[in-house]
């Protein structure tokens, strides 16, 4: 049976990527400590940091595009305007002769 734990360094990576991605308020920061006492390079999180912006921004990209798709369809089928007559939308004109509408 092989040894499937992970080293701490690569889960302090991994979850700096996850809270990055998900948008995680702490977006990983405690991570960055423990990244430094393991001797994982500025340059290592950097690529961590950047693949896991790339991932979120892509999601979120493709969800305002899902959103924006559906928004289209819904908006096209209420795409006719109420035909309401000016006059019986109005009322009466004031004792000058001036449309109140």
């Amino acid at each position: 049976m092989s040894n499937t734990e992970l080293h701490p360094s690569i889960v302090a990576l991994v979850s700096l990527a996850a809270n990055i991605a998900a948008n995680h308020p702490g977006q990983g920061l405690c991570q960055m400590d423990k990244l430094k006492q393991y001797g994982v390079s500025a340059e290592q999180i950097d690529l961590v940091v950047d693949i896991a912006r790339h991932i979120r921004e892509e999601a979120g990209s493709r969800l305002d595009a899902r959103f924006d798709a559906e928004l289209a369809a819904r908006t096209q089928t209420v795409s006719i305007p109420l035909a309401i007559p000016v006059a019986a939308a109005c009322c009466t004109p004031t004792p000058s002769g001036k449309s109140c509408c």
